[in-house]
């Protein structure tokens, strides 16, 4: 593993963006229609569960990352193969962010460039910060969270005097009852992103001070949560349950609604701007999350040497995972939403619960 260390800070705002991701400008949780922001906060707080099963494996094993600890819990081989499954998630959910952002990109503001031309470029980018070391993407997002708070604040204050609110548009509250609020936030708001944040025991190993986890983890889980929570009833006052539903980027098309005195308009910049930030550190934490575990599974000098290489493979899985967008989403709803269980609950609470039993019994 790399020698570096991070600060408590820099881990709650790898955290804060990881979380805000693409999840601040897609559709989250309309599938609760009327009561996604409901559907977001649940999500969260079952998230927080979550949490406790992460943190008590930490305390387990700090010096250890996931793949590192998983063969200490369930034995060599099947430890070795739990691993590796993990590299996969990870390189997996990394080539959906690129795919993310460059499809907003060709539907936004660079409708002639290739699709592959924007992949390339942004996963070479992400390749380049983490050949430096995880330190150096920490400071990086230390700058850009700035950057991000400020582009938020001006979004926010845009929409909220632009007279498109309607807060009719939320009501009435529970209006399908409580089966789709939960079946939402079992299929989509506890693992994206909240569950995806099972990537982060790759790197908490880093922390210069072990006992700040809890307290970073959680304040920025709620601090995400209740900002996405924000964003999705603001696109409901906005926009309504039909648009957002027939939307592949509804905040995008929320801001571009803002037109004050025929001169302050065309702000998707912003949207654009603030989900390149977010969906580059969050691509680069599971793509950093998979290059160590190659580095821990296979025991190579360092994390350098694979860096390109998975970039290469993500590029090619960024370009053949779906013909077209539509595909790639329907994709995600039908399967994804139920292998991830795999990851972010299954195979953790197995760990833990074996873990717990073998020291118990030391």
């Amino acid at each position: 593993m790399e020698k570096a260390k991070i600060s408590g800070q820099q881990l709650f705002v790898l955290m804060f963006m990881f979380n805000m991701g693409t999840a601040v400008v897609v559709a989250y949780g309309i599938g609760a229609k009327k009561d996604a922001w409901l559907a977001i906060l649940f999500g969260m707080f079952i998230a927080i569960a979550l949490f406790f099963i992460y943190y008590r494996l930490f305390l387990y094993y700090p010096k250890l990352p996931l793949t590192g600890y998983a063969r200490k819990i369930v034995g060599r081989y099947l430890g070795w193969v739990i691993g590796f499954l993990y590299i996969l998630y990870f390189m997996h959910i990394a080539t959906r962010q690129v795919r993310d952002f460059s499809e907003l990109l060709v539907s936004s503001t660079m409708t002639e460039t290739p699709l592959l031309t924007i992949i390339i470029t942004f996963v070479l980018v992400v390749c380049y910060v983490l050949y430096q070391g995880m330190e150096v993407l920490a400071r990086t997002a230390e700058v850009f969270i700035v950057i991000l708070f400020l582009f938020g604040i001006l979004a926010n204050f845009f929409i909220l005097i632009s007279g498109n609110l309607d807060f009719h548009n939320l009501r009435p509250f529970l209006e399908n009852g409580w089966k789709p609020i939960l079946t939402t936030t079992f299929l989509e708001t506890i693992h994206f992103p909240y569950g995806e944040m099972v990537v982060f025991t790759m790197i908490l190993p880093y922390l210069k001070h072990s006992g700040s986890v809890k307290k970073t983890w959680l304040s920025a889980l709620m601090i995400s949560g209740l900002i996405l929570s924000w964003t999705a009833t603001l696109n409901l006052a906005v926009l309504g349950v039909e648009v957002i539903e027939r939307s592949t980027f509804p905040t995008l098309t929320t801001i571009g609604k803002v037109n004050i005195l025929e001169f302050i308009q065309r702000l998707d910049a912003l949207v654009v701007l603030s989900m390149f930030m977010t969906v580059f550190f969050k691509g680069a934490i599971f793509m950093y999350g998979a290059v160590i575990g190659i580095v821990d599974l296979f025991k190579l000098k360092n994390h350098q040497q694979v860096i390109f290489p998975v970039g290469g493979i993500i590029i090619i899985s960024a370009m053949i995972i779906a013909p077209n967008f539509s595909a790639y989403m329907e994709e995600a709803r039908k399967s994804l939403r139920f292998i991830v269980y795999l990851f972010f609950l299954i195979f953790p609470l197995m760990m833990l619960v074996i873990a717990a039993i073998q020291k118990r019994y030391k």
